[in-house]
């Protein structure tokens, strides 16, 4: 039948297009340039969409070009087609060359700018709409929000928000949705939870979005009620909203806790749902079972995987890495291959942290190797395997070869070298590291400078630390704030730290758990109750009181200062407890004299508190036994270490054994220790040793002490200085002034006491 009408013809492309008919749509172009139609703009713009549609964008084009008549519409199918086709440099060209535009026009290239991953360009056209005079509607803020969030920048995302709750927008579930999504990646999880607390209506997206949120702050508690709410609510549970709570699972490493929701529970329900066979879903089942440690029942699902992906192998490999199980990752990997999948770059990676975490560094340097063009997240997962292990030599060569192999490095690369470099005081390496930063224009970057510092620090170039932090400073960064203060503190630089503290403080900052460590630990080396007494009401203040680290750190302070009752007092009340807390508390007991009170504790650890001892707690409660003469009790405890508790003696319990025994005099027992131990060269212990022969005039032992601490360190003055005095409490005159010359001729020099006291003015030596 002969086709008459334009709407017939439009109807019959409108079928071509929802039926993608490349061929019929084709047959009707021809009709329509046959018929002298092409004039047509509505019909065009029909041919328009439908060979975008069937995937001829050339066509489309082709034809757009040819119009002698185009309306808004045809500018719109063609920047669409552009847009959807991810062709956005001709979309954006398109846009601008429009006689016209409406908020349609805006709204399309923004989308189509941030599915791109053009995020700071689509503020920049959302910017120009605005100024234009068009009102965003809910899709423009959603893209806006989405782009905001990509590019951590919440300060616009907060004016944008402005502008959607004045012109009514903010409880539109689509934007508050977006708005929730973009606070969530800048971290301002309170600012998230409000535009969720504040949205009318809520969806599964909002839950999922909030969920998230939680999990990556480790406020896991709060999520997990957040997916209590949303069952309650009778809101649809799908794959993606089970994906993102097993994911706080995951990362939380929680299974089974007191929370009545856990991983094994959020496996059931995903069964009842019949959700198994989501591959997504599946994954991430398999990252909640192998981060959790559960690899047999990862290994399960694993097996029963209706289809295995590249994803599901390296979730696999990256478990049994974390578990030191080399062979099992190699396994996997092996697995994969068979399967027909070639390892990707993430496969690489868990492969190298796998054998650096079981110690096969030859099997991981043999893997990276293998790699034919290493990526520089492989260079820095080799690096940073390296420092985890202490391999901060090859790390440091590692670092170099890169630079021979002219690959660029990043924050990470630099981060990381800084910090081996600081392990081994590396002044020189670190310099060459800081120009090769400057170089690849890192020098300002925040992680960078904080790992600077660091390195500075602990290479005594406190000086340098200060000038780099001096530079970064007003970007207020708490990490290098903290680095800071950690360098003043290293370098004994203590009332500093305690003023920048205060300065931190004055900016409005928030310290963080190792801000209060550290500062701590400058009040009790400089004896300053009076300040660390102000620390802890700031921490009460800031509800960190009930953190292990900051309240280890308080007993230590107190402790120090010589309250120990303030710091027995506080250890009562915390609510949990480690082994550095339990050690904190009895090494404190022992210095001030109250041995008894710290053996009684030692026992309660023991017996009935659930955390093991390790080598830190004996030699606190050996130093209780030697400074209470609990002298036989003390052997007992010595001689259980290794069969008891499996802790192998050091040198320092060693020294605590032979300090308690030499203040007894208990010579023959101190003698056959010594015989039998492996720490010759310790110089700490022979003088321990001397000064106890020194009291109860053991000459021989004495002598046999100084001789050893001759050899370790001829200009070492106390075994000069320990020997003489014993001598001249002898009358032994003659040997007096043989030592005295033999410390001169040796140039052993006694370096001047000190103490501290503490006036409301300040402390002074």
């Amino acid at each position: 039948m002969e086709i008459r009408t334009t709407t017939q013809l439009a109807n019959f492309l409108q079928l071509c297009i929802d039926k993608k008919s490349h061929i019929n749509g084709k047959l009707i172009h021809a009709h329509i340039l046959r018929t002298g139609l092409f004039s047509d703009t509505f019909l065009s713009n029909r041919l328009i969409e439908l060979y975008h549609k069937c995937g001829h964008l050339t066509s489309a084009r082709q034809l757009f070009d040819k119009m002698p008549n185009r309306n808004i519409f045809s500018w719109h199918a063609m920047l669409s087609a552009h847009c959807k086709n991810g062709d956005i440099d001709s979309a954006h060209q398109l846009f601008v060359q429009m006689p016209e535009r409406n908020a349609v026009s805006w709204n399309t290239l923004i989308s189509a700018l941030v599915r791109g991953g053009l995020e700071q360009k689509a503020l920049n056209v959302y910017y120009e709409m605005t100024r234009a005079g068009f009102l965003p509607s809910n899709y423009t803020l959603a893209s806006v929000f989405s782009a905001c969030g990509a590019l951590s920048d919440w300060e616009y995302g907060c004016v944008c928000h402005g502008l959607a709750s004045k012109i009514g927008l903010d409880k539109n579930v689509y934007v508050g949705n977006a708005l929730l999504s973009m606070y969530a990646k800048c971290e301002r999880v309170e600012s998230a939870v409000k535009v969720f607390d504040d949205l009318p209506e809520v969806n599964e997206v909002s839950f999922t979005a909030i969920m998230g949120a939680l999990g990556d702050t480790d406020r896991v508690e709060e999520a997990f009620g957040m997916f209590r709410l949303m069952h309650r609510s009778g809101i649809r549970i799908d794959a993606i909203s089970l994906s993102s709570i097993l994911g706080v699972c995951a990362r939380s490493g929680i299974r089974e806790s007191g929370s009545s929701i856990n991983g094994q529970q959020l496996h059931g329900l995903t069964i009842r749902l019949g959700l198994e066979e989501d591959l997504h879903l599946s994954n991430s089942l398999l990252d909640m079972y192998a981060k959790c440690g559960d690899m047999n029942s990862a290994e399960m699902i694993f097996d029963n995987l209706v289809d295995v992906s590249v994803v599901s192998s390296n979730v696999m490999i990256g478990g049994y890495g974390q578990k030191y199980e080399i062979n099992k990752a190699i396994e996997f990997m092996q697995r994969m291959q068979r399967f027909g999948f070639e390892p990707d770059e993430v496969t690489y990676i868990n492969m190298l942290t796998a054998c650096l975490k079981s110690g096969d560094i030859e099997t991981a340097r043999e893997i990276f190797n293998k790699m034919g063009s290493p990526s520089l997240s492989s260079w820095n997962a080799l690096l940073s395997g390296y420092t985890q292990i202490g391999k901060h030599k090859e790390a440091v060569r590692l670092f170099i070869n890169m630079q021979f192999c002219n690959v660029k490095g990043d924050r990470t690369t630099f981060a990381v070298v800084f910090s081996s470099c600081a392990s081994m005081g590396l002044l020189e390496g670190g310099k060459q590291a800081h120009a090769a930063s400057v170089k690849n224009l890192f020098d300002d970057d925040i992680y960078v400078a904080s790992g600077l510092i660091g390195m500075y620090s602990k290479c005594n170039k406190i000086e340098v630390a200060k000038s780099i932090f001096d530079r970064v400073k007003d970007q207020d960064d708490i990490v290098c704030w903290n680095s800071m203060i950690a360098g003043l503190s290293l370098n004994n630089l203590d009332k500093e730290a305690f003023v920048l503290f205060k300065n931190m403080l004055e900016n409005n900052m928030i310290p963080t758990q190792f801000s209060y460590a550290t500062v701590l630990s400058s009040c009790a080396k400089l004896s300053s109750i009076s300040q660390g007494r102000q620390v802890h009401a700031r921490a009460l203040k800031d509800e960190v009181i009930n953190d292990i680290i900051v309240g280890s750190a308080l007993i230590d302070m107190y402790c120090k200062c010589g309250d120990v009752d303030e710091a027995r007092s506080f250890f009562d009340k915390m609510p949990i407890k480690n082994t550095v807390t339990w050690n904190e508390m009895i090494h404190g007991y022992a210095q001030n004299g109250h041995g008894n009170e710290g053996v009684a504790l030692f026992e309660q650890m023991v017996n009935s508190s659930g955390v093991k001892p390790d080598a830190i707690t004996f030699i606190a409660v050996l130093t209780a036994c030697s400074h209470s003469g609990l002298i036989d009790y003390g052997m007992k405890i010595f001689n259980s270490m290794l069969q008891e508790h499996g802790v192998e003696p050091l040198s320092d319990h060693y020294t605590c054994i032979i300090d308690s025994l030499g203040r007894a005099g208990r010579f023959n027992a101190i003698e056959v220790i010594v015989d039998k131990m492996p720490y010759l060269n310790d110089p700490i212990l022979w003088e321990v040793l001397l000064s106890a022969c020194r009291v109860h005039l053991n000459v021989s032992l004495a002598r046999r002490a100084a001789d050893e601490l001759f050899r370790i360190n001829p200009c070492n003055s106390a075994p000069y200085v320990l020997l003489a005095n014993m001598y001249s409490s002898m009358e032994r005159w003659d040997d007096v002034r043989n030592i005295r010359e033999l410390m001169i001729e040796k140039q052993a020099v006694k370096g001047p006491g000190y103490s501290w006291f503490e006036h409301k003015d300040g402390s002074y030596a």
